[in-house]
């Protein structure tokens, strides 16, 4: 297992919007890890080590988040989509599966629907996807989230440690360091999409035209996608299968991450082909 030390970083240009990337590299099958709201790429490190062997991880720092650009606006799911689509097509990824969490589950979601053919399916970790009736159209929560990013940057480390373990008491230990290091490196422009109008997530999942494992929590956790929206998606388009990871809340793998990356190598095995890591590809 890598320790990390290895990987490479770099920067691709998505419409003149700098975005960071960091990436295990090797001659594996390409898998675009996109994080959720105020994290950024390294915090899919424990997941990045653990698939590693058999994967070429590319974990993308989102606009606004890590060490990417941050302009004022520009935060739509669609131009999240964007910005993965440019980090596939200039490092000539060719149809890498996209695992999105939260934000990032949106912005995978968003690339299927808007860039067929251009990867090989998804993972969904507990996307955005309200029900009618429960989106949010309050401009004010976005003064408020904006407001926590930066009540959070004043925080010492010590402090914003022991505020991450209270509230994720099921996280291991190697999760918090680079979820901290997002927290100070986030900026608030990226809340300014929060409860605006979007489109219905039912018209996303009806285009998808790549298989798409969509992973969920239980909602009395914290989890977004409660059995009605699963079976919901998977009545939309066949090509749907969803896991329900018991005991988890909205963080699926940061709580039961033996159960995600079981479900998440299943997936990728079909979709992308048995891989023995111990075996380069052929070029």
């Amino acid at each position: 297992m890598g320790s990390g030390q290895d990987w490479k970083a770099g920067d691709v240009d998505a419409g003149g919007v700098r975005i960071h990337y960091h990436r295990t590299g090797g001659n594996k099958p390409p898998v675009v890890l996109a994080h959720g709201v105020t994290d950024n790429g390294l915090c899919w490190t424990r997941l990045a080590h653990a698939l590693e062997p058999e994967y070429d991880l590319i974990m993308v720092d989102a606009r606004g988040h890590g060490d990417s650009d941050k302009p004022e606006r520009g935060y739509s799911p669609r131009d999240h989509a964007g910005d993965l689509a440019a980090v596939i097509r200039q490092l000539e990824l060719a149809r890498p599966v996209v695992i999105g969490h939260s934000m990032g589950a949106g912005s995978a979601a968003n690339l299927l629907a808007a860039y067929p053919g251009l990867t090989a399916g998804a993972v969904l970790e507990d996307p955005p996807w309200r029900m009618p009736g429960e989106g949010n159209a309050n401009l004010n929560l976005a003064a408020e989230r904006a407001e926590r990013i930066e009540r959070r940057k004043e925080l010492a480390r010590e402090q914003l440690l022991v505020e991450g373990r209270a509230d994720n008491p099921l996280w291991s230990e190697e999760e918090f360091a680079p979820w901290i290091d997002a927290k100070y490196k986030v900026s608030p422009n990226v809340v300014e999409y929060v409860g605006r109008n979007r489109g219905p997530w039912t018209e996303l999942v009806a285009q998808f035209a790549e298989p798409v494992l969509l992973v969920r929590g239980d909602p009395e956790r914290g989890g977004i996608i409660g059995p009605e929206q699963a079976s919901q998606a998977v009545a939309l388009n066949p090509l749907v299968t969803v896991v329900h990871l018991p005991g988890a809340g909205h963080n699926v793998r940061r709580e039961q991450f033996d159960g995600f990356v079981s479900a998440v190598r299943s997936f990728l095995q079909t979709t992308l082909g048995q891989v023995d890591p111990a075996v380069s590809r052929p070029v």
